[in-house]
């Protein structure tokens, strides 16, 4: 039980990815850090984090590779805590060892795990943040709210989820946005007639026009799925800054991390975030913002 909230082995379920999983969860981290430390003095009345595809909480980093925290357990172990944890795993086997994990947190009182598909209990969510926020208006706005939305391929995230989501009023998103997998979805989607999953991802079939295009590229894919953040009430969707995460080996384009969020401040938060990469190359050694200044 002493390494359950640990990097290493625990006799419970953990799942191996690729070894480019480091870097995402990399910016994660440093954006929970950020996050929990400078808004927890500020006017709002919770800090929630969800994350909906959870997994089991610890993953392994390539075969044979180390032994990393998942986003769930790096939300848990961050140094300034939320208020509340909601994390979401179908898998039985990664369910029930997220569920162990998270029992040995001190903060366990403050998580609930749930069993299920997180596209039909996003909605779930959705009613439990809003209603405190309505219990709260007067004043200041009740909750501030961070989504990590990393599916297995695009094809798991549909549109309507993340649309559902920006019905919290303060929430910002880190998207898996998973440049590969869509490349081959839509290579088999693009003649279909019928609604497909690259069609649920975009929320529209407009995607079909672009991917059409002579030469198109992926980035103007990229800025359709971002117009609809922007469209969903995002005022700060980074257009420049999502770090593209690439296959070492094949040198060929995984995914790309989107960050939207509601607050003015989200912006500055995330380039600072992004100043420095998982190897080490930093653009600044301190990031100054309206909140304060943070060494990373």
């Amino acid at each position: 039980m002493d390494n359950y909230l640990l990097p290493e082995e625990d006799g419970l379920a953990i799942r191996s990815y690729g070894a480019w999983t480091a870097e995402k969860l990399f910016y994660l981290s440093r954006y929970l850090r950020i996050f929990s430390t400078s808004m927890r003095d500020k006017p709002f009345r919770a800090l929630h984090y969800i994350d909906l595809f959870a997994g089991s909480g610890k993953c392994r980093g390539g075969p044979g590779g180390p032994v990393l925290l998942g986003s769930p357990l790096l939300a848990l172990t961050a140094p300034q805590p939320f208020d509340k944890y909601l994390f979401i795993e179908q898998d039985p086997e990664s369910f029930a060892a997220l569920r162990t994990r998270c029992q040995a947190s001190p903060r366990q009182v403050h998580v609930s795990v749930l069993p299920g598909d997180a596209n039909a209990l996003v909605h779930d969510i959705v009613q439990e943040i809003n209603s405190v926020d309505r219990r709260f208006r007067e004043g200041s706005w009740s909750s501030l709210n961070l989504a990590f939305l990393d599916p297995e391929g695009p094809a798991d995230l549909p549109w309507a989820t993340v649309e559902a989501l920006a019905g919290i009023n303060l929430m910002d998103l880190i998207i898996h946005y998973s440049e590969g997998g869509l490349n081959r979805l839509m290579s088999t989607c693009v003649g279909s007639t019928e609604e497909n999953a690259v069609d649920r991802f975009f929320g529209t079939r407009q995607w079909r026009q672009v991917y059409e295009k002579p030469r198109h590229g992926h980035r103007s894919l990229l800025d359709l799925y971002k117009d609809g953040l922007t469209r969903l009430g995002y005022k700060q969707v980074r257009s420049v800054e999502e770090p593209l995460i690439r296959n070492k080996e094949k040198k060929a384009p995984l995914y790309r991390l989107i960050f939207a969020s509601k607050h003015e401040r989200g912006n500055e938060f995330w380039h600072a975030v992004t100043s420095r990469d998982v190897y080490g190359q930093r653009r600044l050694l301190e990031q100054t913002c309206g909140y304060g200044t943070f060494v990373l």
